[in-house]
């Protein structure tokens, strides 16, 4: 389903005055923490305090990366990000997709690694590379529509349509839509899915900058069943819901990188048990619990939610 494009939204004046009072400077992205002195903290605290915007509104208006060094601040759920770099939208093995949604951005490091893991893909029987969803917004932060994560530059969600051309149109983009690889709800992969596929995923897993990798519970069973040599890998395959028109990568935290925060490692062993659990409930769902508290929504995120650098990171040209 194509998603309509995300329009600039104008920032309040008292908060464009106050951004505009700690401008940055340009630095070369690195993965190292960047220095202090590219984030005017009282500053950032005062826009933090007089701001009742949803964060969203704000990231989403930013239409090109900050003009600092490269840093993930905060967690994939909560933050934002300094100095991205825009993925290419072509490149020798790999197309950006739905280029009106301007999420293909990234910290340095995950440019890096889409990169080598589309030009490892490429040598597949079938793949011509990659056609990468969505990855991060130009600051990160919040999105207007649709996921939760992807704030710090470390999130990029990889196609399960094998690309037969890498030549496509900005229109082509838009309407070209990417292919299920399950059947049953989720509990068995079904003809879409190759041993190109498992292949896909064990190299996109392997990378030891990887921290984990969302895909649904048919997959990660099929997967179990198929591998016959190392299974450690196999760690990183998380069962999760959806995922199956895309896996989802998340990569650790770049070394050095103190303002970020890494997600809880994936348990000890291969978890192949576990997914098979998240089978046996979609094929025999539980009973409801009548003692589970309601759902409470969602509040919108704020800058005061976020990192004070986020502000910084708002504020940089």
């Amino acid at each position: 389903m194509i998603r309509p494009i995300v329009r600039a939204v104008a920032l309040p004046l008292a908060l464009t005055a106050l951004l505009a009072s700690c401008g940055e400077t340009n630095r070369a992205a690195t993965g190292n923490a960047p220095p202090a002195s590219e984030y005017n903290m009282t500053a950032a605290r005062e826009i933090i305090s007089t701001s009742n915007e949803p964060a969203k509104r704000l990231f989403g208006a930013k239409r090109s990366g900050s003009q600092q060094t490269g840093a993930s601040w905060g967690s994939y759920s909560k933050g934002c990000l300094a100095g991205a770099v825009q993925l290419p939208e072509t490149g020798p093995t790999w197309q950006a997709m739905r280029l009106s949604r301007n999420r293909n951005w990234g910290h340095p490091t995950l440019i890096d690694y889409v990169q080598t893991l589309s030009a490892k893909v490429a040598r597949l029987p079938g793949w011509e590379g990659l056609y990468v969803g969505d990855m991060s917004q130009p600051r990160g932060g919040p999105m207007l529509t649709g996921h939760a994560s992807h704030q710090i530059g470390l999130d990029a969600d990889i196609w399960m349509l094998p690309p037969s051309r890498l030549n496509l149109t900005a229109t082509e983009r838009e309407n070209l839509s990417s292919i299920s690889t399950r059947r049953a709800r989720g509990a068995y992969v079904n003809d879409n899915w190759t041993a190109q596929h498992h292949q896909v995923l064990k190299a996109a897993a392997s990378d030891p900058r990887v921290a984990r990798i969302f895909v649904f519970p048919g997959a990660k069973v099929q997967m179990c069943k198929d591998e016959t040599g190392d299974r450690s890998w196999l760690r990183k395959i998380r069962p999760w819901y959806g995922h199956h028109y895309h896996f989802h990568v998340r990569l650790s935290c770049p070394p050095g990188m103190s303002g970020c925060v890494n997600q809880d490692p994936p348990p000890p062993g291969d978890g192949c048990e576990d997914a098979q659990q998240w089978v046996n409930n979609i094929l025999n769902p539980p009973p409801p619990d009548p003692n589970a508290p309601a759902p409470k929504p969602r509040r919108e995120l704020t800058l005061a939610d976020l990192p004070q650098q986020c502000a910084a990171v708002l504020a940089s040209q």
